[in-house]
C-alpha cells in the first residue's frame, strides 16, 4: 500500500508538471519583433545583438534591397525576412512588437501602421520631428493601449541612475539647481556614419534640426527625469553652422537653456567637440554628482573637502538594453517607473522642448511653455 501511495504522489506531482509546462514555456517565448528601416546607424545594435533568446526578428522592412543585402552578409539574417514595404511585414510577419530604424521623420508612420494593429513600438531618439507628431503619436498609442517606448544611449548608463540615486532619490546633493549636460562627437560625416544614414540625418525635413535634435534630446530626456516630470517654465536656445560646408541645410552647434522655478538646465549639443562625449553635471544647494562617462563619476556631499572617484555598478538584465527592457514591459515583469527616461510621458516633454528650442534658435527670442 506504501508503494501504491508513492506511486501515486508521482503521478500527481507528473500531472501538476505537465499541466503547468506550457504555461512556463509560454512565458519564455521570445518577443517577436519587427525591424522598420535599416537606415538608422544605430541598427547595428539590433542586428548584432547576443541572442539572449528574449527577442526574435521576425521580419525587416527595408526598400532598399541592396542595403539588406549588404547588413544580410554581415550578420547573416536571410533576405526572406526582408519585406520591401512595413505594411507587408506587418501582414506577413507578424511581430508583436516594432524597432523602428527610419528616419525621425518616419516615427509617425510606423505609430500609425502599428498602433491599430495593436503593435507596440520602439523608436530610437527623439520620439518625432515635432511636438504635433508627438502628439499624434501619442493619442494612436493611448487610443490602441500600446506601448510606445523611446531609446536613448545614456538610459543604460549605470551613472545616469547613480546619479540620480544621489541627487533625487535620497536627496544628498539638496534641491537640484543646475543641470548641465554635453553631448555629441566631432560631426556624423567626420565620425563615418554611414550615406544611408546622412542621407536624412542632415535634412532638416527628416530629422527635425541637425545637432539641436540629435543631441540636444538628451539632455531634455534626462532634465525632465532628474526634475521628476516637471516641464520648464522657458526655453531659450542657440544653433550655429560652423561647418556650412558639411553641412548646408542644418545646425551643427547648438546650447538650450531651460529654466524652471528654482533651478536651470544647460543643454549643450554639437557636432563640433574634439571627441565623442555623453557626460552630465548635476549640482544640488549642498553638493554636486558629475557623470564623466557611462561609469566613471566624481562626488562632493556636504561636509566634503573634496570630492571623490566613484565608479557606478553596470546595469542589470534587463536594465542594461533597450530590447530586454521593451520585451519585460510588454510581458508584464516591469512595469516604468513615472517620467523614465524611455517613457512616453517623459519623451513628450522632450518634444515640447525640442519644439520651443527650434523656435527660439530661428526667432532669437524666449519661448515660454504654456
Amino acid at each position: 500500500m506504501s508503494f501504491l501511495r508513492n506511486c501515486s504522489s508521482v503521478v500527481v506531482v507528473l500531472a501538476i508538471i505537465l499541466l503547468f509546462a506550457p504555461l512556463t514555456l509560454a512565458a519564455q517565448e521570445p518577443l517577436r519583433i519587427g525591424v522598420a528601416g535599416l537606415t538608422h546607424d544605430h541598427v547595428h545594435g539590433i542586428l548584432g545583438r547576443e541572442d539572449k533568446g528574449d527577442i526574435e526578428i521576425v521580419g525587416i522592412a527595408e526598400s532598399d534591397h541592396e542595403l539588406a543585402e549588404r547588413y544580410s552578409e554581415m550578420y547573416g539574417f536571410p533576405m526572406d525576412l526582408v519585406y520591401p514595404t512595413l505594411d507587408e511585414m506587418l501582414e506577413m510577419a507578424k511581430p508583436e512588437a516594432v524597432a523602428a530604424f527610419n528616419s525621425i521623420a518616419g516615427h509617425l508612420d510606423v505609430v500609425e501602421k502599428c498602433a491599430p494593429r495593436g503593435i507596440h513600438v520602439i523608436v530610437e531618439k527623439p520620439l518625432a520631428v515635432s511636438l504635433a507628431d508627438a502628439r499624434r503619436m501619442e493619442q494612436l498609442a493611448k487610443e490602441n493601449n500600446i506601448e510606445l517606448l523611446t531609446n536613448y544611449e545614456t538610459t543604460w548608463y549605470g551613472s545616469s541612475h547613480e546619479a540620480y540615486k544621489i541627487a533625487v532619490g535620497e536627496g544628498r546633493i539638496g534641491d537640484i539647481r543646475k543641470i548641465v549636460v554635453h553631448d555629441g562627437h566631432e560631426g556624423p560625416a567626420e565620425i563615418g556614419c554611414s550615406p544611408e544614414f546622412l542621407n536624412w540625418l542632415c535634412d532638416p525635413e527628416l530629422n527635425g534640426a541637425g545637432a539641436l535634435f540629435d543631441f540636444g534630446c538628451y539632455g531634455a530626456n534626462l532634465a525632465t527625469w532628474l526634475m521628476q516630470g516637471s516641464r520648464p517654465e522657458a526655453v531659450f536656445a542657440v544653433t550655429q553652422q560652423i561647418k556650412p560646408d558639411k553641412y548646408p541645410d542644418v545646425d551643427d552647434e547648438a546650447t538650450i537653456v531651460l529654466t524652471y522655478p528654482e533651478a536651470q538646465a544647460i543643454i549643450q549639443a554639437s557636432w563640433n567637440w574634439p571627441f565623442s562625449r555623453k557626460d552630465m553635471e548635476v549640482y544640488g544647494a549642498r553638493g554636486y554628482v558629475i557623470a564623466k562617462d557611462g561609469a566613471v563619476m566624481e562626488v562632493r556631499l556636504p561636509g566634503q573637502e573634496d570630492a571623490s572617484e566613484k565608479k557606478a555598478p553596470p546595469r542589470e538584465y534587463p536594465y542594461n538594453d533597450p530590447f530586454a527592457l521593451f520585451s519585460a514591459v510588454l510581458r508584464g515583469d516591469i512595469a516604468l517607473a513615472p517620467y523614465a527616461l524611455s517613457s512616453l510621458e517623459n519623451n513628450m516633454i522632450v518634444m515640447e522642448i525640442l519644439d520651443a528650442a527650434r523656435t527660439s534658435a530661428a526667432s532669437g527670442e524666449i519661448v515660454r511653455l504654456r
